[in-house]
C-alpha cells in the first residue's frame, strides 16, 4: 500500500463525508487524521483502503458521540442543568439561504436512522452498492431499494409537503 497515494486519494472525500455526518469541521479533521494514523499501523491492499478508512472514521464518530453523550449526562447530573448542549458551530462566509438549506439538510439527516444516514452519505461520496452493502451488512441487491427508501425519508424530513405530494400522486 502506498500511504501517500492513499492519503491524497481519500483525504478530501473522507473529510467531506465526516463533515456532513457531524457538521463540525474541526471534529471531521480530527477524525480523518486519526483514521489515517490508524491506517499507518494497518497496511492493507489498495482495493480495501477506501472502505476501511470510511468504516474506521464512522466508528470514531460513533465513539466520540457516545463519549460526548456520557460527558454531558455526567455534567448535567453534577450541575443539574439541561442547557449544556452546545450550538452548532457557525460556518463563516456562507449566505443566509445556503445556511438555511444546510441546516435543513442536517436536521433531516439527524431524523434518519443511522443506517439511512450512512448509506446516503456513502452514496454521495461515490461508493458502489457492493461497498455500501458490505459496510452496512446487507445483500448488495437490496442497496438500491434501501437507498430509494432512505431518499424518500430524507425528502419527507426536509419537506413534509413531499409526503402529501407523493400520496396524491399514488406513490
Amino acid at each position: 500500500m502506498d500511504f501517500e497515494a492513499a492519503f491524497h486519494s481519500h483525504q478530501t472525500p473522507l473529510f467531506r463525508y465526516i463533515h456532513r455526518l457531524v457538521g463540525d469541521a474541526d471534529l471531521a479533521s480530527d477524525v480523518v487524521q486519526e483514521s489515517f494514523v490508524r491506517l499507518l499501523d494497518n497496511p492493507l491492499p489498495d482495493e480495501d483502503v477506501r472502505r476501511w478508512l470510511f468504516t474506521v472514521a464512522t466508528n470514531l464518530v460513533r465513539d466520540d458521540a457516545r463519549m460526548r453523550t456520557r460527558r454531558q449526562r455526567l455534567l448535567a447530573e453534577r450541575y443539574e442543568r439541561s442547557d449544556l448542549a452546545s450550538d452548532p458551530i457557525e460556518v463563516p462566509d456562507v449566505t443566509a439561504d445556503r445556511k438555511e438549506r444546510i441546516g435543513a439538510a442536517r436536521a433531516a439527516l439527524a431524523q434518519l436512522s443511522e443506517r439511512d444516514r450512512q448509506m446516503l452519505l456513502m452514496r454521495e461520496e461515490g461508493f458502489r452498492y457492493s461497498e455500501i452493502a458490505e459496510v452496512i451488512d446487507v445483500a448488495p441487491g437490496s442497496v438500491g431499494t434501501l437507498l430509494a427508501r432512505a431518499l424518500r425519508r430524507f425528502a419527507k424530513a426536509v419537506d413534509p409537503a413531499y409526503a402529501e405530494d407523493e400520496s396524491s400522486a399514488g406513490g
